[in-house]
């Protein structure tokens, strides 16, 4: 049963990320390759996931920088066609729209708040207000800017919905399932039904799925079908 899951493929072994597709594809919806991915494999080694094995793409590059290196670097991306692509939304409407004029076919997807980050990250940084002001103005900015999807974390969905409306995609890391241990690197988490049920489109999961293949590929498979009927029951 396919369930909304983006598995997080944070590998820097190639053979071991096509194994994990293996594994998880009949519980998984989409595949997260990340920058290290990327920078290791190249387009090629992205292509060749998606293609060998006919599964969507999360290209999470979070790409942030002046809106004609951003087009620039999103024009580079084309070819690879992922379902969908990173940008930080911090960096502005005019960024944001520049990744979706040069790439339509792909949904652009916002990053708002890392997970990582605790209010006093974010006031250290330099934000003026909370966590949860912060995503939903960022949100706002994207997806008037063009943005099809959001990432956030799990305690601002559903403020996000609710300014940005119904067709908007959010994808949210930072959640953990029932009964799984903290001690990442996420602060702000929920469990994987919860967030659906406030609102999220997809959910990003890594170590509580990929944990498990060190135990073997039953086992992942296991991992992955578990927490696809958490979250559809």
């Amino acid at each position: 049963m396919t369930a909304p899951i983006i598995l997080a493929v944070d590998t820097r072994d190639f053979t071991t990320a096509q194994r994990w597709v293996e594994a998880t594809r009949d519980s998984v919806a989409v595949y997260k390759l990340g920058l290290e991915f990327f920078l290791t494999f190249g387009a090629e080694g992205v292509s060749k996931i998606k293609d060998d094995f006919g599964v969507e793409i999360f290209l999470d590059l979070k790409l942030h920088d002046i809106p004609n290196t951003v087009s620039s670097a999103a024009h580079a991306i084309s070819k690879i066609n992922p379902r969908f692509l990173t940008v930080h939304a911090s960096g502005g409407a005019a960024m944001v729209k520049a990744a979706v004029d040069a790439v339509p076919h792909i949904d652009i997807t916002a990053v708002t708040i890392l997970t990582s980050l605790s209010e006093e990250d974010l006031f250290e940084i330099g934000y003026a207000n909370h966590a949860l002001e912060s995503a939903v103005a960022l949100a706002d900015l994207s997806v008037r800017a063009g943005a099809r999807a959001i990432v956030s974390s799990p305690l601002e969905i559903a403020a996000i919905r609710n300014a940005v409306g119904p067709e908007p995609i959010i994808i949210t890391p930072g959640v953990r399932p029932e009964g799984t241990a903290g001690g990442d690197d996420q602060i702000r988490t929920m469990t994987p039904r919860k967030a659906i049920e406030a609102g999220a489109n997809y959910v990003v999961i890594g170590r509580p799925i990929t944990g498990a293949w060190s135990q073997g590929s039953a086992a992942m498979t296991e991992a992955a079908r578990a927490i696809a009927e958490e979250i559809t029951r």
